[in-house]
């Protein structure tokens, strides 16, 4: 099999699998989990009822309550920052509890308010409670319906509930929160980015060349992802991670919504913009004398990975920066012409078969038509002004130069 050939083979798995976890119409869907707790039915039902302790055990609640006036509705804080940094709040509307007559306690709950996100983001949603006697003490199950585009929302709230559930047996028997996530965990992280390094080394060939081809694109991708995190945390973002999907690659998460277009735009800015910082450091390298095959292979992996994640896409980085600095469509238009241009250009440069540049564009023009499941926030982002618009795009397409200049540097001396 060509690099031609297992480049295209890796676009094309790549793509099946964001369209899987981003946006396939899953429909409605209902996650439900059930666990068997060796305590009264009538004390499992006070703490998790609504209005109930749950904030004493809750992994993510702060506070629960009433409101004063509409005993069917109940307020939650949230552990969760907002876009201000002030704890994310909601409004639930309880549609019936009680008991039944064989002694099973019931709730129904949905959301109809919420501090961070647009109502309509939670308008199928819908939540039951139940905890009937058992033998040795009760069971409690709950069960989430909503509409679901992307498995990764699937996945996200159902291990989002298990984890509540383990919350609760913790807290009953005594045992102490766990401190971090176990996926989030730093080792975890770390074992998932050895697996996707093993599991790209076949696509580069099973031998010492392609074990470090894969290996470098790893330390490239977290290195992209460092970027990200480096510009969340400038930005408040307290809590903010990456986590490693193997195949996939990284995925920096902030620590709360963005609050403005430039927080949006130098997140996905920072990307590139610190990997650009190694270019000239590897340049220096290899002009020094070092061993220069790996150092060269190492920035053309550097500098294709991030020319390719500054393609003005829908979910890339450029067309985020792209869709925050340019609001009117001829601009936007004009500007994405543009970046896509310099790519071409590079891979015109660098020797690219015609054939295979278009067969890249279609792929990435089909990666570009798959729309997600987008959380619309409930206020406006605040606007750019002039002075951030220019300075957010003079660092847009100093990225995307110094990128070009490491892969035509590298190529150059590679095969030329």
């Amino acid at each position: 099999m060509t690099a031609f050939h297992t480049a295209f083979l890796l676009l094309g798995l790549n793509l099946g699998l964001l369209w899987l976890l981003l946006a396939a119409p899953l429909g409605s869907r209902t996650i439900t989990v059930r666990r068997h707790l060796n305590r009264r039915a009538e004390e499992i039902w006070d703490m998790v009822r609504p209005g109930g302790g749950m904030a004493k055990w809750h992994p993510a609640i702060l506070s629960s309550r009433p409101l004063e006036g509409t005993p069917d509705r109940l307020e939650l804080s949230y552990r969760q920052p907002d876009r201000q940094g002030h704890p994310v709040t909601r409004i639930l509307a309880v549609d019936r509890t009680g008991v039944t007559a064989q002694g099973e306690f019931r709730c129904e709950l949905r959301i109809v308010s919420d501090s961070a996100l647009d109502a309509e983001f939670w308008s199928a949603y819908r939540e039951v409670r139940r905890i009937a006697p058992a033998e040795a003490g009760s069971a409690i199950v709950i069960e989430q319906t909503d509409r679901y585009r992307g498995l990764a929302g699937y996945l996200y709230r159902y291990f989002t509930l298990r984890r509540e559930i383990s919350a609760l047996e913790d807290f009953l028997e005594g045992r102490k929160p766990v401190a971090h996530k176990r996926f989030e965990h730093p080792l975890i992280q770390t074992a998932l980015a050895v697996i996707s390094t093993f599991l790209l080394w076949p696509f580069f060939g099973m031998n010492s060349n392609g074990l470090m081809i894969s290996a470098f694109l790893t330390l490239v991708i977290v290195f992209h992802e460092l970027g990200h995190i480096v510009a969340y945390r400038a930005f408040g973002h307290e809590s903010a991670r990456m986590i490693f999907v193997p195949l996939l690659g990284g995925i920096a998460i902030g620590g709360r919504p963005y609050d403005s277009r430039f927080e949006v735009a130098t997140c996905a800015l920072m990307g590139a913009g610190v990997s650009a910082f190694l270019v000239p450091i590897l340049i220096a390298a290899h002009q020094s004398g070092l061993e220069a095959g790996p150092i060269l292979v190492f920035l053309l992996i550097l500098g294709a990975f991030n020319l390719l994640n500054l393609l003005p896409m829908y979910r890339f980085d450029g067309g985020q920066m792209l869709r925050q600095i340019f609001r009117e469509p001829k601009a936007l238009a004009l500007a994405s012409f543009s970046v896509t241009g310099v790519i071409v250009w590079t891979g015109w440069r660098i020797g690219l078969p015609s054939l295979a540049l278009l067969a890249a564009l279609s792929v990435f023009t089909l990666l570009s038509l798959i729309r997600t499941g987008r959380a619309k926030p409930r206020h406006r982002l605040a606007a750019m002004s002039p002075p951030e618009q220019l300075m957010t795009g003079f660092g847009l397409y100093a990225a995307l130069s110094i990128h070009v200049y490491a892969v035509v540097y590298a190529c150059d001396r590679l095969f030329g």
